[in-house]
Order: C-alpha cells, then structure tokens, then sequence
C-alpha cells in the first residue's frame, strides 16, 4: 500500500499529511522555531532535542501499517514573530511541516494547522488564549499562564512578602498575558499593583520606564519577557539603585540569561512550567545524553521538545497509520510518558495537572526553591 506522509503537529514540531506517496517511506516530524535573531539559541535547543527524540524512535527500526519507515525532522525559521509564522505554517503545511516556539507565533499559526486538519502539540507556548481558539487540533504539554500566574502572584505574596508590586510587559501576546495573570493573581489575594508600564520586545534601554517605577519605592518588580530583555532589566535595576526583586516567569530560567545578567542576576526569581532538570522522571539521563551529543548544557526547553516529537510518534504508532482522522483521537486520548512527565490533555488540549517551579539566582546558577502543582 502506498505510505502517506504523516499529519502531526507541534508548537514546535509537527508533521503534516499528504496524499503523496514516499518511495523512500520516510514520515517527516517538522520543527518551526526561532532559527535566526535574539531567540535563535532557544529554537535550536529546541531543535537539538527534536532530533534526540527522531534518533530514538529510528533505533527502534519503526514500522505503521506494516512497513518500515523512517522519521525525518524538518526544521524551517520562523524568527519567533507571528507574520512569518503564519507564511512558514501555510509553507509548511504545503511542504509536509508545521510547528512553533512562542504564544504570539502560535496562536495564529494554529488556525492553518487546524483548517488543514493537521494536530498541533506545543511543546512550550504557555498563552492560555492558544488552547482556547476551539481547535480540536491544538494541544500543549506545559502548564499555560493562568495557572503559571496565578502560583507567581502568590509566591511574590506569600514567600517574598512583597507589599510593593510593579509591572512590566513586553505586549507581546506571552509577555502581555502572563503580566495580565500575574496582577489578578495579586489582585486576588487582596493586594494591588502601584504600576504598570509597558515596553516592546526590542526594548534595550530600560531607563524610562524604571525611572517612572523608582519614584513609586517597588519591593518587587514583575516582567513578562523573555530572557534576552530580562538580563538588561536586571542590571539597569542596579545602576539606578532600584533594590526591589526582579521576578518573571516562563523563559527566564536559561544559561544566556546567567550570562548577559551576570552579577546583577543575583537574588533575580523566575517561575518556569515543568521540573528542573534533576527532577525530572528522565531529565539526568536526558542531559547526559544532550550534553554528549552536542557537546553543550541545555538551554532551557529541549526536554520538551524532545516529548513533544515523542508523544506525536507514540499516536502514529498506536494508531498503526498516518491518517489523521485515526491518530489524532489516539494523540487525544495520549497517557504518554515522557522525559518531563505523564503527558495527558484535558478538554481544551492543555496538560492535565502542570508543574511549576520557582527558581532564583544564587551564585550566579539558577536554583529550583519551590515547585507546585502536579499530581498530589
């Protein structure tokens, strides 16, 4: 019987279906993500575990529907912003690929995805406003913002003691969500915000903003932005004499933000979705493997993307077929178990009981302090 190319997805990896037929038999997994620009380093993280989970599952010598087959990644650019993502998706999805890294990528890609009936898993995008456009294509394996916000809001509270909360987003629609999450969280807990400001996602000079934010004597200062723009954050804090706690959360927790913050990353706290590496039911043989195949530490998602190819393969297998309409209820239904953890969905296509956990820097090394959700 002719082989199709397969129809799986993923906010950062995904393969597409076809009626073409592969002579070679190959079934292609694709990856888009942040190839090139300030995030590159995270989409090839993210590629790089991509491609341990490809090997793995070819040194089992797969088969579907009785024939050998082989895994192929594909990885295309989408420079993390939602204009390209929406091309690379229709490109990719003419191709036989899908996939991205971000909130603000995903969420508009998902509609191409889903309109070609392709299964969207994302490793990593954290908006909840992803899961909830009603695709039954789209899915996340890593606690989303509302909850993320909500344990954030209450360790600046409860741990921290902050009395005194700024607010900083990037507009972006992770940074924009995550910030808006946060202040309810606060807001809840019968406390309030003395400041929200805003800035973009090329943003370097924090000066204006953080001047505006002195005058108001912050005991904790709230960013929803990534790592790049966060280590700027930090030192700038310093050489204005702001000591209030820096704290952010879902894209802090990487080796380049020790690095660009340095010294001033000092006391700087982060919630990140998932378990630290240690903790992770696989992560020490993961990075040990990681560490051995490309010569150098994980940046901050690997592991994810790594189940993210893991738990669209294990639906094709047990599916026995590359036909969407018999796999996707089969990725649906997934109690898959992964490098990170279970990995199950709920209704909207988000993971069933996610875990997060706090971080600060201590030593100039990201410490886990705390961890919740997850499983009782």
């Amino acid at each position: 019987m002719p082989f199709k190319r397969t129809t799986l997805a993923s906010v950062l990896l995904v393969a597409i279906g076809s009626t073409n037929a592969y002579a070679d038999q190959q079934v292609l997994i694709g990856l888009a993500a942040p190839l090139t620009g300030p995030s590159a380093r995270i989409g090839k993280d993210l590629e790089n575990g991509a491609q341990l989970a490809i090997d793995a599952a070819n040194a089992r010598h797969p088969k579907i529907a009785g024939e050998a087959i082989t895994y192929k990644l594909i990885a295309e650019d989408d420079q993390s912003d939602p204009r390209t993502a929406v091309s690379v998706a229709q490109r990719l999805v003419d191709a036989g690929v899908v996939g991205h890294w971000n909130t603000g990528t995903s969420i508009p890609a998902a509609r191409v995805y889903n309109e070609a009936g392709i299964a969207q898993v994302a490793p990593v995008a954290t908006g909840h406003a992803y899961a909830q456009q009603g695709f039954d294509t789209s899915f996340r394996i890593m606690g989303h913002d509302d909850d993320g916000g909500q344990v954030a809001g209450h360790y600046a509270l409860q741990t921290l003691k902050a009395h005194r909360i700024a607010v900083i987003d990037d507009r972006t629609a992770f940074g924009q969500g995550l910030a808006d999450q946060f202040i309810k969280s606060v807001e809840a807990d019968g406390s309030k915000v003395i400041a929200r400001e805003y800035v973009d996602d090329k943003t370097a000079d924090f000066s204006a903003v953080l001047t505006s934010i002195r005058a108001k004597n912050p005991d904790l200062i709230f960013f929803g932005g990534v790592d790049a723009q966060a280590a700027p954050l930090a030192r700038r804090m310093k050489q204005l004499g702001i000591k209030a706690t820096l704290m952010g959360a879902g894209g802090f927790v990487s080796q380049t933000f020790l690095t660009l913050a340095q010294k001033e990353g000092e006391g700087v706290t982060a919630l990140e979705p998932g378990l630290a590496i240690d903790q992770m039911p696989g992560g020490r043989a993961f990075a040990k493997a990681y560490q051995d195949r490309f010569k150098a530490p994980i940046e901050l998602h690997a592991p994810f993307a790594y189940d993210g190819v893991g738990v669209l393969i294990a639906a094709l297998e047990k599916a026995d077929s590359t036909d969407p309409e018999r796999y996707l209820p089969v990725l649906r239904a997934s109690a898959f178990q992964g490098v990170t953890g279970t990995i199950s969905f709920d209704t909207e296509g988000n993971l069933k009981n996610p875990t997060f956990t706090v971080y600060q820097v201590k030593e100039n090394k990201w410490q886990p302090v705390s961890v919740a959700g997850g499983k009782p």
